[in-house]
């Protein structure tokens, strides 16, 4: 198996240790890399009196990318024994490596991230090959993991427990070289391969006899002192209640093992891994974050097409969003809106953001804002981002669809409106398409793309070319009033809401959120997108939304209460607009002598009805595959990441979908027949199949 691994012993006596699994484009730390490691430090260390140095490297682009997440995902608990003592193995040997005696330098060539940098954390001194695609970092926690590596204990040794924790273990933050430097997690940065291995000889000849720090007598966890009991209770604070066990197991395997040995506290560390990989939150995370975005990335092919120039019509807080995205991604982007002066306003947002360090200066060069069409003749890209408005919106792209390229591709940013019927205001509409946008659009990464009736596939492939150019990780979707994301989401709005009608006391219905695992609870929600245009969605729909709709009718007619952007909404808010807690007169919803529902009704709710209507979606044919829809929940609607998305989480509910169709039937019983299970799920959870 040492094959993975390529010895060169030099004249000079060091040992250059190149990773290069035949088998894979990268290198990954599987079963087999384990037994190809295993024997190489054996190897070292029988040879021990030959060698006067070690330099580990790689012959792939990247460094190590980590575990093989295929053999994590299908884990089980029958199996803990064997992964518990498979891994204490590997990191027998990672121990011997830091203690045998010989100066050992790590010549990371790419990223190391995961599993790949707790290699390089094991040697003496690590110099990072500077690369606009290199990252260093333990994303582990991001998967419902922890590094279980050594990743945890010598962190911690390293950089001093809270600063472990907050800036590597709990963040999962991915740095650029330089900023892991400045971080203490690599030594040296340089320029050029031929100077990765130049300057680890000349480390090693220069440090004949290193030992890590920990291993020195009088040695001390540097940092001040944590303020232990303070810990879990701001890691309680962070994660509201929200069901993710990997940042507990983190906190407490940081903490536990700086109270012992290197050796005991890598013990303690394995068991929390063991117990992560075999659980549930873990699967549901590498399931979407991995599987399923690969599927979904995977679908569009190679990128054959490539927009230049992109006429965005509106410059208000979307339509600034998309030129800065546009401008950042290279493109040459004519900014319009109905003066001179407001399309000024779109482009200053993109100055805002570069003054904070989001990007070069240059791309504002790129930006020209105007009141006049005229402007963007020629354009190949026109992304239209004005006001939710059909009429409206089907003026704006009529006038300037013969200015542009006669194969320009014609996008919506609506969030709502049928694609299919706004193309029925330009003159070819086998070129126009939806490119729905997330706010704020420069850091939201999802862009759902809506295949109108009409809408070729050319111009489809077109648009997926256009969303990987801006950075975008697109879903595909199929035409219908509110698409998916929009649709879906609607519905925790409307849960919420019908919550309150019944009595559930306000800040319930916000804690139910919270630790159902959202990132915004739904009443807080619904103030951020206004109540009006909730209300506007519904009206447009033609559709009555059980009791929900006299809620939001009453906030807006009677209390005059339209949203955050009013001053006044579910919450209060200071003339700054921040928040000051939820308003008082919500007591007007109040029930008396009704009865209280138990929080965990209230969070299931909640996470039911997008369930729910993400399979009408799938039987609809909104939804073109499961991985869709995962992926398309959590990075577009903030569908809570445990759960692996929302198809994901009737797979995992406890009994699968059987038990979910169980639980849904409790639920529908108790508050009303909009948390009924469709029949194709109940069919697949008779069947015992599952969503793949």
């Amino acid at each position: 198996m040492v094959d993975l691994i390529r010895w060169e012993h030099g004249a000079d006596g060091v040992v250059v240790l190149t990773i290069d699994d035949p088998a894979r484009s990268a290198n990954t730390m599987h079963t087999r890399f384990f037994d190809a490691l295993v024997a190489t430090v054996d190897r070292l260390v029988a040879e021990r009196e030959r060698v006067t140095g070690v330099i580990l490297t790689s012959a792939k682009p990247t460094f190590v990318a980590g575990g093989d997440l295929t053999e994590m995902h299908a884990t089980t608990a029958a199996d803990a024994p064997a992964v518990f003592a498979s891994v204490e193995r590997v990191k027998a040997a990672l121990r011997r490596l830091e203690t045998l005696g010989r100066p050992v330098v790590a010549a990371i060539n790419g990223a190391a991230l995961g599993g790949g940098l707790e290699i390089a954390l094991a040697c003496h001194h690590r110099i990072v090959l500077d690369g606009p695609s290199t990252r260093i970092g333990l994303p582990e926690v991001t998967l419902g993991l922890l590094p279980g590596g050594g990743g945890v204990v010598r962190t911690v040794r390293m950089l001093g427990l809270t600063e472990a924790l907050d800036q590597v273990l709990l963040s999962g933050h991915r740095y650029r070289p330089a900023e892991a430097a400045r971080l203490g997690l690599v030594d040296e940065v340089v320029a050029t391969r031929d100077e990765l291995l130049t300057r680890a000889r000349a480390w090693i000849a220069a440090n004949p006899s290193p030992a890590q720090p920990w291993d020195r007598a009088g040695y001390v966890i540097p940092g001040d002192p944590p303020d232990l009991p303070a810990l879990p209770a701001r890691l309680r604070r962070d994660l509201r209640g929200a069901n993710y066990p990997a940042p507990r197991a983190i906190l407490a395997a940081a903490v536990e093992g700086a109270q012992v040995g290197v050796d005991a506290a890598g013990t303690i560390e394995t068991r929390y891994l063991v117990e992560l990989m075999v659980g549930q939150e873990s699967k549901n995370l590498i399931q979407a974050r991995f599987f399923d975005l690969r599927h979904v990335r995977s679908g569009a092919g190679p990128v054959a097409h490539r927009a230049r120039r992109v006429l965005v019509l509106g410059a208000g807080l979307m339509g600034a969003g998309i030129a800065y995205t546009c401008a950042k991604a290279g493109l040459e982007v004519v900014l319009k809106d109905v003066t001179l002066d407001a399309a000024r306003r779109g482009k200053a947002y993109a100055e805002r953001l570069v003054a904070k360090g989001r990007g070069d200066a240059s791309l504002l060069d790129r930006i020209t804002p105007t009141g006049s069409a005229a402007d963007g003749a020629g354009a190949d890209l026109v992304i239209e981002a004005v006001f939710e408005d059909p009429a409206l919106k089907r003026a704006v792209l009529a006038e300037v669809e013969r200015l542009v390229a006669p194969d320009a591709v014609l996008a919506t940013n609506t969030s709502t409106l049928p694609v299919t019927g706004l193309a029925a205001g330009v003159r070819r509409p086998a070129d126009f398409v939806g490119l729905h946008f997330f706010s704020p659009v420069e850091r939201m990464e999802l862009l759902e793309v809506i295949a109108g009736e009409q809408t070729s596939d050319a111009t489809l492939a077109r648009a997926l070319d256009i969303a990987r150019q801006l950075g975008k990780t697109p879903i595909v979707v199929n035409d219908s009033r509110g698409f998916f994301t929009s649709r879906v989401i609607i519905r925790y709005l409307e849960e919420a809401a019908a919550m309150l009608a019944e009595g559930v006391s306000p800040a319930s219905i916000e804690q139910a959120g919270l630790q159902a695992g959202y990132p915004v609870p739904p009443l807080q929600l619904l103030d951020e997108l206004a109540l009006p245009l909730i209300r506007r969605i519904r009206q447009e729909a033609g559709a009555t939304f059980h009791v929900s709709a006299t809620v939001i009718d009453r906030m807006i007619d009677e209390f005059g209460r339209p949203g955050r952007s009013g001053g006044a909404g579910f919450y209060s808010y200071r003339s700054t607009g921040g928040r000051t807690g939820l308003w008082s007169g919500l007591s007007a919803f109040a029930r008396p002598g009704a009865v209280r529902p138990p929080i965990e009704d209230l969070r299931e709710r909640l996470l039911f009805v997008e369930a729910i209507d993400s399979v009408r979606c799938l039987d609809e044919g909104v939804l073109r595959s499961v991985p869709d829809a995962n992926v398309g929940s959590i990075l577009g609607i903030g569908f809570p990441a445990w759960t692996g998305g929302v198809l994901q989480y009737i797979n995992q509910y406890p009994g699968g979908p059987a038990g979910f169709v169980a639980r849904a039937g409790e639920l529908a019983g108790r508050y009303g027949p909009r948390l009924t299970p469709p029949e194709s799920l109940v069919a697949r959870a008779a069947a015992g199949e599952r969503y793949r």
